[in-house]
Formats: structure tokens, sequence, C-alpha cells
């Protein structure tokens, strides 16, 4: 029995990879594990932008960490992410999967299901369901011949749940009428079920894999939007990006040494209903 139980959230020295480290949530997500102790990969499609984010870090949590720009849909492109980071902080520890994508066509991506092009279908797949196994895969096969890891992917309560496309009437993101699409539904359903094959596949090689599911995250919708969501939470509001980090400390650290295969959803109560 540990003679402190805060020291069982304590990464110190403990090597993390975030991809999508430069999204709403993944600056988040990089800063809480840096300032628990752990040297961060801030992973994302802009090399220089990571790196200049990694050494924000590195400054202000007084941990090493390190950008690196990397298409997650490439197998070969993510084999040499894994290695540098390896070769520059050492063995990886903490992989979370964070990455995700809207492709490049807002509006195609915000289409009705009845219209759906199947070109932008595949083009989100490839990222959020494709993309986050090829870098599960290069981690976790490591991992596994160590013995130890723990691996975190990103799903969203729409992975877990249909929206209710009443709260989108009317409200737009950058000049484009939203919903949840089909693609987003279903690849962050990929997720969970990934996570629970990974779990059990890896279980006897000592690598735990856990989902990390948040709810609605407040990042500038409009006001109309946010009081439709609000009404549909019991805990009445939106979540901040802040407050999905301490699920995502609990699941890396050995606070959480005995979860495998589980879903930490952080939805203000939704999905209680």
């Amino acid at each position: 029995m540990p003679t402190n139980y805060r020291s069982l959230f304590d990464l110190t020295g403990r090597v993390a990879i975030v991809t999508g480290g430069l999204g709403i949530l993944g600056r988040h997500f990089c800063t809480g594990l840096a300032d628990c102790g752990a040297k961060v990969a801030v992973v994302d499609l802009d090399e220089t932008e990571a790196s200049r984010f990694a050494a924000e870090l590195s400054a202000r949590s007084k941990t090493q960490c390190y950008g690196v720009g990397t298409d997650i849909r490439d197998p070969g492109a993510v084999e040499a992410m894994v290695t540098r980071v390896e070769e520059a902080l050492g063995p990886v520890d903490i992989l979370h999967n964070n990455a995700a994508t809207k492709g490049h066509d807002l509006k195609a991506f915000f289409t009705p299901p009845e219209e759906y092009s199947l070109d932008v279908w595949r083009e989100v797949m490839a990222v959020n369901l494709d993309g986050l196994f090829l870098v599960a895969q290069a981690v976790g096969k490591r991992m596994a011949q160590r013995r130890k890891g723990s691996i975190i992917q990103t799903s969203s309560i729409y992975g877990v749940m249909g929206p209710d496309s009443r709260i989108y009437e009317g409200s737009e993101y950058m000049g484009v009428a939203i919903n949840t699409p089909p693609v987003y539904s279903a690849s962050k359903a990929g997720v969970v079920g990934l996570t629970k094959y990974l779990a059990t596949h890896w279980a006897a090689h000592g690598v735990r894999v856990n989902t990390l599911t948040p709810g609605g995250v407040g990042s500038g919708q409009n006001g109309v939007f946010q009081t439709r969501y609000a009404n549909r939470i019991p805990m009445a509001r939106m979540a901040s990006a802040e407050e999905m980090v301490g699920a995502l400390i609990f699941l890396a650290s050995d606070a959480s040494s005995y979860v495998t295969g589980q879903n930490i959803i952080v939805d203000g109560g939704l999905s209680a209903w």
C-alpha cells in the first residue's frame, strides 16, 4: 500500500504522446500531463506550431516536451513519429489517441445523412478511426513488448448516444449550419469498440486501454446553442475543456492500475437521463 495516495497520480519521468495535441482539448490534455510530470510529445500536423507549444509546455511545467508533425493516416509516418519520440524522450508509457478531423470542407462535413458523400465519409474515417488505429498499433506493440503502458482514446458523447438535432436549429460554426453528422457518430462509436478489443487483447501484456468520452465542451458556440444544450444536461451547462483533464490523468496514471476496457464519460450527466 502506498504511503501517500497523491503519488498515484504522479507522472514524473513518464513519456506521453498526445495526438491532436494542438486541438481545442489537445492543448489542455498536453498541459495536464506535463503539469503532473510527464515528458509530453505534442503530435499534430503542423510541426512548427507543435514545437512552439512544446517549448511553452517545457517552460511552464519544467519537464521535457517535444513537438512532432505527423499525418496519422500514413502508416510509415506514424512509425517514424514513434521512433522520433522514443529517441528524443524515451520509451512511451502513455498514449493519448486524441486526433480527429472535420475534413477540409466544413459544409460537406455537416451535410445531412441523406446526401452525405462517401468521399467525405472516408476522409473523416481516415483520421478518426483508421489513423487512431495506426497510432495505437505502433505504440501498443512497443508497450506490449515492454509489458507496460496506458492507452487512452478520445471518443464523444455522440459515439455512445444519438444526437438531438433540435438543439442545432439556427446554429452555425464558421458560417456553416451545423449538426452532428453520421460519420462523426460512427467514427466515435468505433473508437469505443476498438478500445474494448485492444484492452482485452493486450491485458496479458501489461497494457491498459480505455476510452475518454467528453460531453459538449464550450468552445465559442453561439448563445442559443449553448442554452439549448445546457437544457438537456442535469448539471445545466456545457463543460469547460479543463474539466476533461482530470479523467485523463486518472487513466494515464497508476490511480487506474486496475481499470481497462472502460469508457469514462464526462458529460455533466447527459447519458444518465
